[in-house]
């Protein structure tokens, strides 16, 4: 029996480390937050449906802040719609702590309030139980 309903939420924290950074600046590549992404979306077939599902597509992807290495990612993924086999989910990242190079190699500090970097919407598909 199925447990997907609107509105169901996951939340995952992820320290970015410094050997994810492949361009000046320590900027991080956004196939990165996509794949947490990914692994947002996969506890939510588990929580809703309690199959791992899989990733059928994304209809909408921004990009609107980078990622740096140092930084701690949030990533939410609620589902917006379900289907029979089909959820439609919402996707956000933001920065909650940011790594500060610029005053000594270990100094961060909170982002109050976080910095939102990437939305995405996108389908997964879950087997029919």
């Amino acid at each position: 029996m199925t447990k997907a309903e609107v509105g169901l939420t996951v939340t995952h924290r992820r320290y970015v480390p410094y050997s994810h950074a492949h361009y000046a600046g320590h900027l991080v590549d956004g196939a990165y937050v996509l794949g947490l992404f990914g692994d947002v979306a996969t506890e939510v077939c588990i929580q809703a449906d309690g199959d791992e599902g899989l990733f059928a597509s994304y209809s909408d992807v921004q990009f609107l802040q980078p990622l740096r290495a140092g930084d701690v990612v949030e990533v939410t993924a609620t589902i917006t719609r379900v289907g029979n086999r089909s959820r439609e989910i919402e996707f956000a990242a933001a920065v909650v702590c940011r790594g500060r190079p610029d005053v000594s190699e270990s100094a961060a500090e909170v982002v109050d309030p976080p910095l939102p970097i990437t939305r995405a919407t996108g389908t997964v598909v879950v087997p029919v139980r």
